[in-house]
């Protein structure tokens, strides 16, 4: 059930593509979708081209047919469609489940607008049920770590941080970093937490991403539901 809402709602997302729309593609199950749905109507005569955000999607775009480029070649993006971990009334997000998060978040940056799509299973209250993924260096990691457990004290946050592995080895992003996932329940000031984290050194990124997406396709089992900030 859940593939098929994730479906719908990438499906919904690929038909506001345009021709001659310069695109950044994410990364995750849901984004996986959009690329189909988007390679089939690529197939169709649609004339786009596309930024990855991941090794992973790269190779799945290209295939499917799909023109890709890099930021460095096309800095400046129209739109991009990614999934997300968990999204609010205000489309605030909490990405990087895949591990993605920094070139996600790059591409999202560059772009004029952004898209979310998701299954209702993604829609929260507040933010945090999610681990929160904390991309670091992996130089100095444990004064990162604990210095990152002082901020969430000093927040009145859990000090829950644990080091994602892949097996028994630390998961390495497509960048070479590390990630550290916060289990913090409940995020009543994203907006401070996101301002925090970037100051400490060894952080790379966090995956809360504000005040990027416009709009969010989220499908449940009543259709795929439109969520603007305008529209709570």
């Amino acid at each position: 059930m859940s593939d098929n809402l994730k479906q719908q709602a990438a499906e919904r997302a690929a038909e506001d593509v345009t021709s001659g729309m310069r695109l950044g593609i994410g990364t995750g199950s849901t984004a996986e979708f959009f690329v189909h749905a988007l390679a089939k109507r690529v197939a169709d005569g649609l004339d786009v081209i596309g930024v990855p955000t991941s090794e992973r999607t790269a190779e799945l775009a290209a295939s499917l047919g799909i023109k890709l480029t890099t930021l460095e070649e096309l800095p400046e993006l129209d739109l991009t469609v990614d999934g997300a971990d968990e999204l609010d009334a205000n489309l605030a997000l909490i990405k990087g489940g895949g591990g993605a998060l920094l070139r996600e978040k790059i591409v999202a940056a560059a772009s004029g607008k952004m898209i979310v799509i998701a299954d209702g299973t993604k829609n929260v209250d507040t933010l945090g049920q999610f681990p929160l993924p904390i991309e670091v260096v992996p130089f100095g990691q444990e004064a990162t770590r604990r210095a990152i457990l002082s901020l969430l004290k000093e927040m009145g946050l859990p000090q829950n941080l644990q080091l994602r592995m892949a097996g028994e080895h630390p998961f390495v992003t497509d960048g070479g970093h590390h990630i550290f996932d916060a289990h913090l329940l409940k995020i009543e000031e994203p907006e401070t937490l996101a301002q925090a984290l970037v100051k400490i050194p060894g952080v790379v990124e966090h995956g809360l991403f504000l005040n990027l997406a416009s709009k969010a396709y989220v499908a449940g089992e009543d259709g795929v539901k439109t969520i603007t900030p305008a529209s709570i």
